[in-house]
């Protein structure tokens, strides 16, 4: 399945008025393991973020984060998708926009659907698609620093 995501940017002209500089369906998909498509819509680099310019940094090759940045990516995750247990240094903000997932951590597991937030803060965490239909995520990934647990740091994987 290809990810059919409408993306819209605004900014500004040259007297300083707003306007929409993006109006698109998105072209920059990519298949990271089977059954799962995503696409940056979004990032930036430094806080506070800069809204200067035009430039679209949506082409940019991005892996998961950014040091000192932010990621804005749509993935769908189809039945049956390629498992990965990951970590990453971020506190991830994400929203269910369709189906049903369950996210599975080293102890236990919770189960998502369309209209669920959560804030997922650099656990181990692995998306499962038990249902029968894709389910489509938008997740917001901002840098943080590493988690320190006892006096042992984690270190991000996957």
């Amino acid at each position: 399945m290809s990810l059919k995501i409408r993306r819209v940017v605004t900014g500004h002209d040259n007297q300083g008025r707003a306007k929409v500089l993006i109006d698109e369906q998105v072209s920059n998909v990519v298949s990271s393991r089977p059954g799962a498509n995503s696409s940056v819509i979004w990032s930036s680099e430094g806080f506070p973020v800069s809204n200067d310019g035009d430039a679209d940094p949506s082409a940019k090759k991005i892996a998961t984060t950014i040091d000192n940045g932010t990621v804005f990516r749509v993935i769908s995750f189809e039945p049956g998708v390629s498992p990965r247990n990951h970590s990453t240094d971020s506190i991830d903000y994400v929203v269910v926009i369709s189906g049903e997932i369950d996210m599975e951590l080293d102890i236990g597991s919770v189960h998502l659907k369309a209209g669920d937030v959560l804030v997922q803060r650099s656990t181990v965490h692995n998306w499962v698609n038990k249902g029968k239909e894709p389910c489509v995520i938008a997740f917001t990934l901002i840098a943080a620093k590493p988690v320190t647990v006892g006096g042992k740091t984690l270190t991000p994987h996957g």
